[in-house]
């Protein structure tokens, strides 16, 4: 492999090790911090509004990172090999799945300015002497910027090689017509028909399902199958939308229970499903993504590990959750003392609030009799700084809030 500049001195090799030792294994806040840049530094939206691909570049970011680390212990301030990483492989499948450009990767440059300037902060640390700073500064620069530059490279080679692979014409025109429709732009139906394979009129849900680990891949199309029966759907509109992820519409004006669709779920496990709230003709199309897109970042803001959601129970908890700070003190307002007590109380609630105020369904939904649910509905009123009935909207948003907050706890 060329080298590009000096080979670093003894001592600046040994400095090298030594800041590489202390850096491994990268803390949660070290990718986190990477990670944020990189997004800060996103052209296309996509990947900061989509959950997976945003997950996925979090992912590469640490592998990347710790790479450089590892080679830089065993070759210090030299020019780091790449390697055929899957990762990178995965990348780029799914830059070009979802109609993206190399573009992307300028952001990359966000993240390697912020992972220059923590190292730049630690080669202050292990020396005073001027002339080992400035070898030391100097081959880590040259290290981290070639390195940076070649795994760019890369991955615009790996581009070219998925997209010659895959000969995406088809899918192509189905994602440029997909999206032309969730933008919302004018376009014939005739047309967009005809790309999709799909009629555009009547009752449309769409589905997002994704995983998180990319070993349950191979699950996705089962899944899919899977929510399609439950909704009660003979066909749908899939979207192979990356490596993870798929996107669906199906032409129906109902969905069932979001455990009925955890049920049928079962049966792939890793593999997690949003649905949006049915809707009617073209704009139904775009506002039921829409939704299924928004509860999926809304699972990704409060870190719930849920298999599955629908828009439809989790609408007003989208809109509360944009600032979580402001989420907390809207539960403990609305909740006050029934926020921190026995989940079993506020199950009983959320239940009692499901099936309309009815107590002798939640006495059969909960399999307890009618005279231990009118005691626990006590207590839990007793609790609430009002009314129950005064404020019931309010008091199953912030049911569900706390419910997502402890899926997140115990998934943690």
């Amino acid at each position: 492999m060329e080298e590009l500049w000096p080979t670093p001195s003894a001592r600046v090799c040994e400095l090298i090790r030594a800041l590489a030792e202390r850096m491994l294994p990268l803390s949660d806040d070290t990718v986190d911090m990477l990670w944020q840049a990189s997004q800060g530094g996103v052209r296309q939206q996509e990947y900061v509004e989509d959950p997976v691909l945003a997950e996925a570049d979090r992912r590469l970011n640490k592998t990347n990172t710790t790479h450089w680390l590892f080679a830089n212990l065993n070759r210090p301030g030299r020019r780091v090999q790449l390697t055929r990483d899957p990762e990178l492989l995965i990348y780029a499948r799914d830059l070009v799945l979802r109609g993206l450009n190399t573009d992307e990767l300028a952001s990359w440059r966000s993240a390697q300015q912020a992972w220059w300037e923590r190292w730049i902060r630690a080669c202050f640390t292990v020396t005073e002497d001027l002339d080992e700073l400035r070898e030391l500064v100097e081959v880590s620069g040259n290290s981290m910027t070639t390195y940076v530059d070649d795994l760019i490279a890369a991955v615009g080679t790996y581009v070219d090689e998925v997209r010659s692979d895959l000969g995406l014409g088809a899918h192509a025109e189905r994602h440029a017509t997909v999206q032309l429709l969730l933008e919302g732009s004018r376009m014939s139906r005739a047309r967009a028909e005809e790309q999709l394979g799909y009629s555009l009129g009547g009752h449309h849900t769409a589905a997002i399902v994704w995983v998180e680990a990319e070993e349950a891949a191979h699950l996705l199309e089962r899944a899919a199958e899977h929510v399609m029966r439950a909704c009660g759907a003979t066909r749908r509109l899939t979207l192979v939308t990356s490596t993870a992820a798929l996107w669906l519409w199906m032409p129906v004006s109902a969905i069932p229970a979001a455990a009925t669709i955890d049920e049928v779920l079962k049966e792939t496990p890793g593999v997690r499903t949003t649905l949006g709230r049915p809707a009617r003709d073209v704009e139904g199309f775009r506002s039921s993504h829409l939704d299924a897109a928004a509860a999926q970042r809304l699972l990704a803001r409060m870190r719930s590990p849920r298999t599955a959601v629908r828009y439809e129970d989790v609408h007003l908890v989208d809109l509360l959750t944009a600032d979580l700070g402001q989420a907390d003190q809207f539960v403990s307002t609305t909740l006050g003392e029934l926020a921190t007590a026995d989940p079993v109380l506020r199950h009983t609630v959320s239940t009692f609030l499901n099936v309309g105020f009815n107590v002798s369904h939640t006495a059969e939904k909960l399999f307890a009799h009618r005279n231990t649910i009118d005691r626990r509905l006590a207590r839990a009123r007793a609790l609430l700084p009002r009314p129950l009935e005064q404020d019931a909207v309010s008091v199953a948003a912030a049911l569900m809030l706390v419910e997502l907050r402890q899926d997140r706890e115990q998934g943690s």
